[in-house]
């Protein structure tokens, strides 16, 4: 790699010319300083491994397990059902889906269709699925069979062609399948849901399974050969983010992207490739976090993956002990959840080896009470989506240093910079955070000028204030930007506020992150209601549901008189944040 000074745009003259990497010297004895990606593209993982470990279990789901030679095979087959509904080169595919079996074959089959898979979390209520769909231009839309009501209503809105349903039951054993069904007819009692004369109705409507069995023709010979691989420069996911702003918008992340980073995680991890390895996945693969350390670092392994659509402790727990996994890529509430109930309950947690912590800061008290009652080591790792996700980790087998987020991967340099003139600062100094490597994205989907404010020559800007110390290991002290992570996953506060502010008794609105034990944050709403309206926290948390997936609304509400401001008329988040830590100062260190 270049010296870091050399391709550092704006750097003052006083600058140093020359910068070493000391990280360097505090990795691992069997991590390397860089990795070798091969100039394939990402579905090359899955090629690989069914090749190399054909009739080893890919997946395991509730007992139903798949190598990887089924599970390439259906990812064709998907592939070629894709192509049949006019999917081209470069058009964009929306997953929908829990961590279920046909989420992996749906990604690989997208990208070996040459289609562009745009992760999707299924819980989003209408507002937030109709802008990425249309955002994205979505041309087929794969979703959890639950999630139809949602997309159905806004079909009108967006381009999509085709819908496909996929449930989970289809790979579940007849007991659970059953228990699923009627589940699912309960909950969807009295709501529209697709049934067998409505997928007759609608042509543009399909149930994955019966797909899968529609790409051979009478004679048996499979139609609708699959195109040329993608190129790796190739946009390979859509994953959708707020960046800099509170507006979602696409990350482009090519196949190189994707697969270097799986690969520079292998590395970090230390694992020798082969299938002697068993993940729980259960960190959503529609966030890129699980995308990546969950499922593209477990097919690069030829491992297997344990699947479980929703955390729960118990079936978490359960998991753990029936299929052994030594791999359990979380985020902090996972771990403390789990800690708490072993503490309590005594359970065999000895299997899990490694643990890295992503999406949200470990606190050292979680981190602590999750190796006392397991056999893992727990090191927390950095990164954004705008770089697939991974670009620090403290070392696995090496010298871990709490609170620290650890030292750039392989292949990755990073920097401090003074954020108003890209000075590049030494270590010891804040300043914010920048990145570059070959997981670095490609830019935001068609948004320009947002792009050109967080890339500059292939150095990101990651919105997080931070310092480098002399041995190279770099601290976040501070969020530039007013993101809440709650339970590991984003929330942005703009979003939030102009729901509250299109309920019709509001005048002035505000969110806030506050520290939570359990989530590391939690969602706080001040509320000045209009002059001579009355409003309950009540009625307010119901209005927030019906037009926000469930992790972002509001969890605590507070309603004022007026709220903190500058002299420009800008809400003082901060202000209201610091008031809350002083008034419970036991919160203060969630």
């Amino acid at each position: 790699m270049d010296d870091l000074s050399q391709n550092m745009p704006g750097a003052a003259a006083s600058a140093p010319q020359a910068v070493e990497r000391p990280w360097l010297a505090h990795y691992s004895a069997g991590v390397p300083r860089t990795v070798a990606v091969p100039d394939q593209p990402l579905s090359w993982l899955l090629d690989e491994a069914a090749r190399r470990y054909s009739a080893h279990t890919a997946i395991d789901y509730y007992g139903t397990r798949l190598t990887y030679a089924q599970l390439s095979s259906l990812a064709d087959r998907f592939a070629r059902a894709l192509i049949r509904l006019g999917v081209r080169r470069g058009d964009r595919v929306s997953l929908a889906l829990p961590n279920i079996p046909q989420f992996p074959i749906a990604f690989f089959g997208a990208l070996k269709a040459g289609a562009v898979a745009v992760p999707t979390n299924p819980l989003y209520t209408e507002r937030e699925l109709e802008h990425q769909l249309r955002d994205a231009g979505v041309k087929v839309a794969v979703v959890f069979d639950q999630l139809y009501p949602t997309i159905a209503a806004v079909r009108a809105n967006v381009p999509v062609e085709h819908v496909i349903l996929a449930s989970p039951s289809d790979y579940l054993p007849g007991a659970l399948a059953l228990a699923y069904n009627v589940k699912t007819a309960a909950e969807t009692r009295g709501k529209p849901h697709a049934d067998a004369k409505a997928l007759r109705a609608d042509p543009t409507l399909h149930h994955f399974k019966d797909l899968l069995g529609h790409t051979h023709d009478r004679q048996g010979f499979e139609v609708f050969p699959l195109p040329e691989p993608a190129r790796p420069g190739d946009l390979a996911v859509l994953q959708y983010t707020g960046g800099t702003t509170g507006v979602a918008k696409g990350a482009m992340l090519t196949h190189h992207n994707l697969l270097a980073n799986a690969m520079q995680a292998a590395a970090w991890m230390e694992l020798p490739v082969g299938p002697d390895h068993i993940s729980l996945c259960v960190a959503p693969f529609f966030h890129v976090y699980g995308l990546t350390v969950a499922m593209n670092l477990t097919v690069l392994n030829g491992a297997t993956m344990v699947l479980l659509p929703r955390f729960t402790v118990k079936d978490t727990l359960t998991a753990i002990e029936k299929y052994k996994p030594d791999l359990f890529p979380g985020v902090p509430t996972m771990y403390l959840a789990l800690a708490r109930e072993v503490e309590q309950h005594k359970r065999d947690l000895s299997s899990i080896k490694v643990c890295i912590s992503g999406s949200a800061p470990l606190p050292l008290e979680v981190q602590k009470r999750f190796e006392a009652v397991s056999s893992a080591k727990v090191v927390e790792g950095y990164g954004l989506t705008e770089a697939s996700p991974v670009t620090h980790c403290n070392p696995v087998f090496g010298d871990r240093r709490i609170g620290t987020i650890g030292l750039p991967l392989p292949a990755t340099d990073a920097a401090i910079i003074n954020p108003e003139t890209w000075e590049f600062l030494p270590p010891g100094e804040q300043g914010e955070i920048v990145v570059r490597g070959p997981q670095v994205m490609q830019g935001y989907w068609e948004r320009p000028d947002e792009t050109e404010q967080v890339l500059r020559e292939g150095w990101l800007r990651t919105g997080d204030l931070g310092f480098m110390s002399d041995e190279g290991y770099f601290t976040v002290s501070d969020r530039a930007k007013d993101i809440i992570i709650a339970g590991g996953l984003k929330i942005f506060p703009r979003e939030v506020d102009e729901v509250l502010y299109s309920h019709p008794k509001v005048l002035d609105a505000a969110t806030v992150g506050v520290p939570d034990e359990y989530r590391g944050e939690t969602v706080r709403a001040y509320i000045v209601v209009k002059p001579g309206e009355k409003l309950s926290a009540e009625e307010l948390e119901a209005f927030c549901k019906e037009r926000l997936a469930p992790y972002k609304v509001p969890k605590q509400f507070e309603f004022r008189d007026s709220l903190p401001k500058t002299l420009i008329g800008k809400v003082l988040r901060r202000a209201l944040r610091d008031e809350y830590i002083a008034q419970h100062p036991a919160h203060a260190g969630g």
